[in-house]
C-alpha cells in the first residue's frame, strides 16, 4: 500500500477525498486495506462472530421504495403473515441453538394492530426464553412512543436503514409523499437513540445514480450520527421494482461487491467498537461473500430462521441465498463457514455494541 494511503488510516484522516480514494483501492492496496480492517477487528473485539437468529415474520408493507422486491405495489408476490406461534417457534429455536439474540422483521406497518401485536410479542419471546435472548427489531419508522414502549416491552436493539444519507438520491428511491420522508428518517434513529436502543442504520451500495462521494458521505454520516450497529452491502434489483429499468446504468455486480468490502473496512477502521453485520446479500454475489465482510471486519451474521415455506417470499431483491434451506441447515453450515476462517460463534451472548456503552456512560 502506498505510503500516503498508509497514513490516511494510520492517522484517521478521515475526510471525503481521503475515503474517496480509500473506497476506490483496487488489487493488492485493496487487499491489505480489508487486512487492515480485520485486524481492527480481531484486536479490539476478537475472533468472536455474534449471531442473531433472523425472522421475517411478514412481508406485507405500506410503503412502496422503488428499490424493494415487497413495496405494496408489487401483485407478484404471495403476502403471508406468520402467526404468533410460529414466531415464538422460531425464538425457541434461535434460544435452543444458543444464537443468544433474535431480529424480529416485517414489511413497513404502523398501524394500532400491528404495533400491539409487537408489544405482545416481545412479552412472549421474553418469557418462553427467560430473558435470555436478546432481540433486535427492525420494523421501519415509528413514533417515539411506539419505540419507546416496544423497548420497554423488552427490545434492545434496532435497525433502521436510511438506505442513503444524500436527500436528493434518497429521493430518488422513495415516492414524493408524506410516507416516504427524509427528515422523518432522520428523526427516527434520533428518537431511537433518546429512547435508548442500540441503534442501528445502513445503506445500500451501489444505487442508480450513486458514486463514490455519495458512499464517503454515508461513511461520515454514520461516524457523525454515533451510531451503535451497521447493516450495509450491495444493491441488488429485483425485476419487480421501478428501478429494475435502471440495470444497465449500475456499476458492475462485482464491482459492488468490492466497494461493499471496503466500505466495510474503512467503517470498522472509523468506529472500532461498533457492530457490523455480513449481510446476506454479500453472499448472493459472491458464495462466500459473508466471509470476507468478516476477514474485512464484520462481526455479526444473521442466520435465517424464518420459516422455509416463506422465505422465498420475503425477496427484497433477485437471487436472495438460503431461501430453501431449513433453520438446522442454516445453523450448520454457518459453524463450518466461520471455521475455515477462524472465526468462533459468539453462543448464548447477547453480542452488544461496545460503542453503545461507551456512547451513553456519560
Amino acid at each position: 500500500m502506498k505510503s500516503t494511503i498508509r497514513n490516511i488510516i494510520l492517522s484517521a484522516d478521515w475526510t471525503a477525498k481521503n475515503l474517496e480514494k480509500l473506497l476506490a483501492l483496487r488489487g493488492d492496496e485493496q487487499k491489505e486495506l480489508l487486512k487492515l480492517g480485520g485486524d481492527c477487528l480481531l484486536k479490539g473485539r476478537g475472533n468472536e462472530v455474534y449471531y442473531r437468529g433472523l425472522v421475517e415474520f411478514s412481508n406485507i408493507c405500506t410503503k412502496d421504495c422503488f428499490y424493494c422486491g415487497i413495496r405494496k405495489s408489487n401483485r407478484n408476490t404471495a403476502r403471508y403473515d406468520l402467526s404468533d406461534d410460529a414466531v415464538l417457534e422460531a425464538a425457541r429455536f434461535a434460544h435452543e441453538h444458543r444464537y443468544g439474540s433474535l431480529v424480529l422483521q416485517a414489511g413497513e406497518r404502523d398501524d394500532l394492530v400491528f404495533v400491539e401485536r409487537i408489544d405482545q410479542l416481545l412479552k412472549k419471546i421474553k418469557a418462553a426464553t427467560n430473558g435470555e435472548l436478546g432481540i433486535t427489531l427492525s420494523l421501519g419508522e415509528q413514533t417515539a412512543e411506539t419505540y419507546r414502549r416496544w423497548f420497554e416491552s423488552g427490545a434492545h436493539r434496532y435497525l433502521l436503514r436510511i438506505e442513503t444519507s444524500d436527500e436528493m438520491l434518497y429521493h430518488q428511491l422513495h415516492p414524493n409523499d408524506d410516507k416516504h420522508n427524509f427528515e422523518k428518517r432522520l428523526q427516527c434513529l434520533k428518537d431511537l437513540q433518546k429512547v435508548g436502543y442500540q441503534t442501528g442504520t445502513g445503506v445500500m451500495i451501489g444505487l442508480p445514480g450513486q458514486t463514490l462521494t455519495h458512499l464517503a458521505a454515508d461513511l461520515l454520516f454514520m461516524k457523525n450520527f454515533d451510531i451503535d450497529m451497521v447493516g450495509m452491502g450491495p444493491y441488488i434489483e429485483h425485476e419487480e421494482t421501478p428501478l429494475y429499468s435502471e440495470k444497465n446504468v449500475l456499476w458492475p455486480i462485482q464491482e459492488r461487491f468490492l466497494i461493499s468490502l471496503n466500505m466495510v473496512a474503512l467503517l470498522r477502521l472509523m468506529m472500532p467498537d461498533i457492530n457490523i453485520a455480513a449481510t446476506t446479500a454479500m453472499q448472493a454475489i459472491d458464495p462466500v461473500g459473508r466471509e470476507k465482510a468478516m476477514q474485512a471486519g464484520a462481526n455479526v451474521i444473521m442466520p435465517n430462521i424464518t420459516p422455509s415455506n416463506q422465505r422465498r417470499n420475503y425477496l427484497l431483491y433477485q437471487n436472495k441465498p438460503c431461501t430453501d434451506e431449513g433453520a438446522d441447515d442454516c445453523s450448520n453450515c454457518l459453524s463450518i463457514r466461520l471455521e475455515m476462517i477462524g472465526r468462533v460463534p459468539g453462543y448464548d451472548q447477547w453480542g452488544d455494541s461496545e460503542h453503545f456503552f461507551r456512547r451513553t456512560k456519560s
